[in-house]
């Protein structure tokens, strides 16, 4: 598998776009990881990885969007962007998730690009506005990887994401990235409606026909204005959507991306572990993109670091969430979220005022964590990566877990049919 995927990239992928990718994300983010476990060593908690919401404004409309896309525009300045990540680059940081709405409705999307040639940027996009000219002008500054979002094919696709003929528009704008020779990704939420249609080995190959050299699969989290609370995956098919990924990791030449287990297939959350928190488009500092409520912002005062770093909020946010659970606090344990705002007097940091009510009717639901279900890496290199790179440094090793009286909870929903 892994010759076959090398060799691919290299046949459709420019050389200096590799080089970039090979040294500013594979050798210095492996740095980059290396300095924060050194961090968490002297009780410094600072995230390796960013993810910076740029712009709230979005060109689609779909289920379950969180991010409020009708507000008027909020977005992040090119200087406190600017500013943050060249801040963050001091302490070692190097890679950035680009979120939206659609960052490419930013209208200093490029010039932050072209600002930091040193870093790479993985930008999360539905691909509509992926024009030939935007695709050049990726491929000109070369720290960048489009993440292109695919919610389902024709008629998923149209109702997931609130437009029309939205299949064929995204693919178009993949095109352009295949022909542009950029290293390409696809993005998908996984739910009920998809599930069927791109967990699938059929959906993988063609993706790989298509130029796709990684995919990114995620579940989906019922959250935000209008949840959708039918869409969220169950317990046996969160197990099959991780049996699956083990398995094509082994036998398909694509990367495969997911951010819940670690090499020994232990269930982990980024946010809780430290190794990523999130900023809104209004540049509030938030656990996650799901969670959203803060106490910071990144123009305050002393700078980003700082700002993370002493957050007391984002501590307790992580040491409540990994000592009661290994899953997602959002879907298990919305009590906690509640508690931990009250106690804080966090704010709510979306343009909609509603975050906190959105959480009352809420009711737990299975997430990443099925204790004694755990299923681990196959494949040499991902076993290797993760137990190196991505899992929790400790984290839960700190907490105290009953796992046993998870693992009786877990059988009596299981029996009594719970979400």
């Amino acid at each position: 598998m892994l010759p076959q995927l090398a060799l691919r990239i290299l046949r459709t992928t420019d050389l200096r776009l590799l080089w970039k990718f090979s040294w500013n994300f594979g050798v210095k983010g492996m740095l980059s990881v290396e300095k924060f476990k050194r961090r968490l060593r002297a009780g410094v908690s600072f995230p390796p990885f960013l993810h910076l919401s740029i712009i709230n404004l979005c060109n689609l409309r779909c289920q379950g969007c969180w991010v409020d896309v009708d507000a008027p525009r909020e977005m992040i300045e090119l200087e406190t962007l600017d500013r943050a990540i060249t801040e963050a680059k001091r302490h070692g940081n190097v890679l950035f998730g680009i979120l939206g709405g659609e960052p490419f409705l930013h209208p200093q999307w490029f010039e932050l690009l072209a600002a930091h040639p040193d870093c790479y940027f993985q930008v999360f996009t539905n691909g509509q506005l992926v024009t030939e000219e935007v695709a050049r002008q990726m491929r000109r500054l070369g720290n960048v990887s489009p993440l292109i979002s695919i919610e389902g094919l024709a008629e998923v696709s149209d109702r997931r994401r609130g437009g029309k003929d939205v299949f064929r528009k995204t693919l178009r704008g993949l095109e352009q990235c295949r022909r542009a020779r950029l290293l390409t990704g696809v993005a998908t939420s996984l739910c009920q409606s998809n599930i069927h249609e791109l967990l699938t080995e059929d959906w993988l190959r063609q993706l790989i026909a298509w130029g796709v050299h990684y995919v990114w699969y995620y579940a989906y989290r019922p959250v935000g204005p209008s949840p959708n609370y039918d869409l969220a995956l169950g317990p046996d098919q969160l197990l099959a959507f991780r049996q699956f990924i083990v398995e094509m990791r082994c036998r398909l030449p694509i990367g495969i991306i997911e951010t819940y287990y670690d090499h020994q297939g232990r269930s982990l959350c980024p946010m809780a572990t430290g190794l990523s928190h999130h900023v809104s488009p209004r540049g509030e500092i938030e656990p996650c993109p799901v969670i959203q409520f803060a106490k910071e912002n990144i123009r305050d005062a002393g700078g980003v670091f700082a700002v993370l770093t002493n957050s007391a909020f984002l501590r307790d946010f992580r040491n409540t969430a990994r000592q009661a659970l290994r899953g997602c606090i959002v879907l298990e344990r919305p009590d906690l979220i509640r508690e931990l705002v009250r106690r804080h007097g966090a704010r709510d940091s979306t343009a909609r005022g509603a975050a906190l009510a959105e959480l009352g009717p809420m009711e737990p639901r299975f997430s990443q964590w099925l204790p004694g279900r755990e299923i681990p890496e196959k494949h040499w290199l991902y076993r290797l990566a993760k137990k190196h790179w991505f899992n929790d440094f400790g984290a839960y090793s700190q907490a105290r877990h009953d796992v046993e009286g998870k693992t009786r909870e877990l059988e009596a929903r299981l029996a009594k049919g719970a979400p």
